[in-house]
């Protein structure tokens, strides 16, 4: 009979890490994937160097995954772990503030000799002790390198690949530890090693020895069960990343709109999936073409924009600095562009795998001449595929181009995604221009919106010329007349103010009776959430205004800022909201910043907000 016992857990956090070159991002997505068919809830954040591959068993080369399970509604990856996995003393070195007390740690201890600690920069042979951690954790060493190499003796793989295979063995462990039936990793694994199948082999037999070495051996003293979610509405789920939610909303977009897509792009981290993600859609009739710069990219998709696309372009911080002349071009020439900044740290090359909200101002402001866009910021994974949608029909109705702010945090994260359906999204309805327009010129537009129409070419009687020459308000033609241009100046500024009755209200949620106001934008949305549920549950009085609409902001932003006696902006850079915030709604902004190429912790925002409701 087995001694172990099982505890029923509302939520959990785990941790995998190692080397990069360990397969973290693998295992991590695995398990979450279990998890999300199981119907947990879940939140992820893959964390990784920027180093190709750094070297093996140091602290530059350490990668990590976690993952928050929930039985309920959670917002954030979790800020401490109450499992993690390390594969080698520098992912503990790194990773050891990130477990909580009294929680888990599973080691590969055939990785934990001397020549491993002097790699990892340790003085002892004793990190647990070194680290002050080994009396508030348990510690459960599993000699994974190993027993590894003993499951997969007798197959025809070398002994680098052999050693490679050792994260399913830790997959197979932690799915024993949590009761996750691993014939669905069994599943994923046919389907990524389909075309190897000695590998798909050798990584199920090593995942399987892991499930059965724990169950055999009762390594923890409990395991653990996290109940199915029982508020989730009927409907197809699956675990979803941003990037790929966001080009799934662009295609989403296309279809309801009856246009072809086109992205016009160029690599660059963290945004090359959704580029990866629209190449394998050519069933969907999407056009991608990986130019041989950011500049030709968005000036391919502009063209696309001109001949009656849905056109698109997907960049990070740097990206979005080139492509700062065409995106101008894009408001001169009034046509429908759909920018996707996913953003990361910088300035310039900067922190290319880690996450910030550094992009706003320039996405804002960063261009010569008056050019207004509409900026929107997407707050979760599963959410980039709402505001890419939502982003196209507003570039389509209003022919303008519009920038949507990810970050890297949501664009590798993953989340719980329910499918929508197609018959169930809002219409799309381009301003086109219509056969019986007298007097139709380039610049002809609904004197209401200010929406200019869209000629496409090609039509009878709609020939026109287009480019990034101020242009007659009245004929179209290039003016320099000094009145005329303050006029288009002004006009092109009214069109995109106008859009703000086609956008929803900013919602207050929290404490009715709060006189502190929580403020903040996109991605920072579940921690903030997270933190003022918290505080509110222990007898605070706080309330939280979260923005995904820009430019133009909400009508009623300056309605709910002014009913409350503080306000607090926090964001993951200097103050970039907060200094827009002013220039729109007249009042005093407290601040709290964080830019350190990581999302908050719950932890650090309550005891922030805390310290302001004294």
């Amino acid at each position: 009979m087995s001694n172990t016992k099982t505890s029923e857990l509302d939520n959990v956090v785990v941790r995998f890490t190692g080397d990069s070159g360990d397969g973290m991002q693998l295992t991590g997505t695995l398990f979450s994937n279990l998890s999300a068919i199981l119907g947990n809830e879940i939140s992820t954040f893959p964390d990784f160097p920027s180093e190709i591959r750094a070297p093996q068993g140091t602290i530059g080369g350490v990668s990590g995954f976690q993952v928050h399970l929930g039985a309920s509604k959670i917002y954030t990856p979790g800020d401490e772990a109450d499992v993690m996995v390390a594969m080698n003393p520098a992912a503990l070195k790194v990773n050891a503030t990130g477990i909580k007390k009294g929680g888990v740690l599973v080691f590969d201890e055939d990785s934990f000799k001397k020549s491993d600690f002097d790699k990892a920069g340790f003085k002892t042979e004793n990190p647990f002790e070194e680290l002050n951690i080994s009396d508030t954790i348990q510690l459960i060493p599993v000699p994974l390198s190993s027993l590894t190499q003993s499951s997969l003796e007798g197959f025809d793989l070398d002994n680098k690949t052999v050693l490679r295979s050792k994260n399913m063995f830790a997959l197979g462990l932690i799915c024993w530890l949590f009761n996750r039936d691993i014939e669905q990793a069994n599943h994923f694994l046919q389907n990524k090693f389909g075309n190897k199948p000695s590998l798909m082999q050798a990584n199920i037999k090593v995942l399987t020895d892991g499930y059965n070495y724990g169950h055999n051996l009762h390594l923890s003293v409990s395991t653990y069960n996290i109940e199915k979610s029982i508020e989730l509405p009927k409907g197809k789920y699956t675990s979803i990343n941003g990037n790929k939610a966001t080009a799934w909303g662009l295609i989403a977009a296309s279809k309801k709109a009856g246009l072809e897509l086109l992205l016009g792009s160029y690599p660059i981290t963290p945004a090359t999936d959704i580029m990866q993600e629209l190449s394998l859609r050519k069933d969907m009739g999407v056009k991608v073409i990986q130019a041989e710069d950011e500049i030709a990219g968005i000036t391919i998709a502009l063209g696309a924009a001109f001949a009656g696309h849905l056109a698109a372009t997907n960049t990070s911080g740097p990206g979005l600095a080139l492509k700062s002349e065409a995106i101008g071009l894009a408001v001169m020439a009034e046509l429908p562009l759909v920018i996707v900044d996913v953003m990361r740290g910088g300035p310039s090359t900067g922190l290319p795998t880690k996450t910030e909200q550094t992009d706003l101002l320039q996405a804002l402001c960063g261009r010569n001449g008056e050019s207004p866009v509409v900026v929107i910021a997407a707050s979760t994974p599963a959410d980039c595929f709402h505001y890419a949608y939502m982003s196209s029909k507003i570039a389509l109705e209003h022919m303008t181009p519009v920038i949507l702010l990810t970050d890297a945090y949501i664009g590798n994260g993953t989340s719980l995604w329910k499918l929508p359906k197609l018959a169930e999204l809002p219409e799309i309805k381009p301003n086109y221009a219509q056969p019986g327009m007298e007097g139709l010129k380039v610049t002809a537009r609904d004197q209401v919106s200010k929406v200019r129409y869209w000629s496409i070419p090609g039509i009878d009687g709609f020939a026109h010329r287009n480019g990034g020459l101020e242009k007659d308000y009245i004929t179209g033609a290039i003016s320099t007349d000094p009145l005329n241009h303050q006029k288009m100046v002004d006009t092109r500024s009214e069109k995109i103010d106008y859009i703000t009755n086609f956008i929803p209200e900013v919602e207050v949620t929290g404490d009715e009776n709060a006189e502190l106001l929580v403020v903040g934008w996109g991605a920072t949305h579940g921690h903030l959430m997270s933190a003022v549920n918290n505080l509110n549950k222990n007898g605070g009085k706080v309330a939280l205004a979260h923005f995904n609409y820009i430019n133009p902001l909400p009508k009623n932003t300056e309605k709910v800022i002014k009913r409350y006696k503080k306000v607090v902006v926090c964001e993951l850079n200097s103050g970039q909201f907060a200094t827009y915030l002013r220039s729109k709604v007249t009042g005093e902004y407290l601040q709290y910043n964080k830019v350190q190429g990581q999302p908050f912790t719950v932890a650090e925002l309550e005891e922030h907000i805390a310290g302001l409701l004294k």
